[in-house]
């Protein structure tokens, strides 16, 4: 099985729609198909915020990767925060997604991102996977969140 990554443009919306609304679906999120259509559209469509992956075949997905950007004086410049991150169950535990996050992390870095962040549960088992990609606690660190609007 092949982890390479497709960079989404809008012709891969149809695609992406139904594998972000999964992702949601299966964090207890019940997806709003408008709300949802409009985001992925905006960011398909040159949001120059995030960006989308599909993972695997692109005309067959058996995943795909969401990221938003921000800055970060700490980092050094621009960070990448991963929002969704989600292969197919049957897929799962054959290394696809080490190996995806590996080429996330280095095609993000030859265009200047200085960190990869990811925020979980701290029950998830996605921890295990994340560790053995690279990531790792920032000590003396506690995120908070506000939520607007």
């Amino acid at each position: 099985m092949s982890a390479a990554l497709h960079l989404c443009g809008p012709e891969d919306l149809e695609l992406l729609l139904p594998l972000v609304a999964a992702a949601l679906d299966e964090q207890g999120i019940p997806p709003d198909s408008e709300t949802l259509r409009g985001a992925l559209e905006a960011l398909l469509g040159g949001l120059p915020h995030g960006a989308a992956w599909l993972i695997g075949p692109r005309r067959a997905p058996v995943g795909h990767v969401l990221v938003s950007f921000g800055w970060s004086p700490a980092a050094g410049g621009i960070t990448a925060s991963l929002q969704q991150f989600r292969i197919r169950p049957a897929l799962r535990r054959r290394g696809i997604g080490t190996e995806v996050l590996g080429a996330l992390a280095t095609a993000l870095a030859g265009h200047g991102v200085r960190a990869l962040e990811a925020r979980l549960p701290a029950d998830s088992p996605a921890q295990g996977l994340l560790a053995r990609a690279g990531f790792s606690r920032q000590e003396g660190y506690l995120r908070l969140t506000r939520l607007l609007g």
